[in-house]
């Protein structure tokens, strides 16, 4: 069976030593990289799993690595970083980042993070897989299977967790979901406060979608209850 590989990508050698440390115990192997330039040759030369990235790293920030990333590779992208301001948060989520762990942080917060987002996963594309058929509605169409997105013939760039919340909605049409619903399923956590995580993803999947210009919206907000798919 593949072990699991992550990349730990901070210019601080000793907490990426720390985290290191700490997924090791977890069964998992880790590649590190202390800039954002040796952090994507390591995607491009490795089979990452999952990326934890800081923000601040010298020759190309997390933001861009994540960026080039999200061109090729569907990963769990993890932000830790000092910038601990509600703003940082949800810049970094729409950036293309599936959590966001501040600094300084509690390694075995960071270790069941990584372990709740790789389980979330891994069910993800068995259950993807399982479901062979695709989804179609409106022009929008989603392979379960490849995990991708095309709407009107192009391709839809998302993330792993915004992939998450339109495949679970669009597998449910009319079905409202929660924000706490959505947060537990894609996730895979309790619940705590992860009702701003969800409406940023759901907003800047619309934007992808171009909802924010569109009146026939597939993802129909239900005022003080939820979400739906609109189909």
């Amino acid at each position: 069976m593949k072990r699991i590989t992550i990349l730990i990508a901070d210019d601080e050698v000793e907490i990426a030593d720390l985290i290191e440390m700490h997924l090791n115990k977890e069964g998992y192997d880790c590649v590190k990289a202390h800039n954002g330039h040796d952090a994507l040759q390591a995607v491009q030369t490795h089979s990452i799993d999952l990326a934890i990235l800081d923000i601040m790293m010298p020759k190309m920030d997390g933001y861009e690595v994540t960026h080039q990333i999200r061109e090729k590779h569907n990963m769990p992208i993890i932000f830790l970083s000092a910038k601990t301001t509600d703003l940082d948060k949800i810049s970094g989520l729409v950036r293309g980042a599936d959590d966001y762990i501040t600094k300084p942080f509690n390694p075995m917060e960071l270790v069941a993070r990584v372990n709740a987002h790789l389980r979330r996963f891994l069910q993800m594309n068995q259950a993807a897989a399982a479901d062979k058929p695709i989804l179609e509605s409106g022009g929008l169409v989603i392979y379960p299977e490849q995990r991708t997105v095309s709407l009107y013939g192009n391709l839809i760039e998302l993330t792993p967790k915004e992939f998450d919340i339109l495949y679970l909605l669009a597998r449910y049409p009319k079905k409202v979901f929660s924000v706490e619903n959505i947060f537990q399923q894609v996730w895979g956590g309790a619940y705590y406060e992860g009702g701003n995580t969800v409406m940023v993803h759901i907003r800047t999947l619309r934007k992808k979608l171009g909802e924010d210009v569109s009146k026939n919206k597939l993802i129909k907000t239900i005022w003080g209850v939820g979400y739906t798919f609109n189909a």
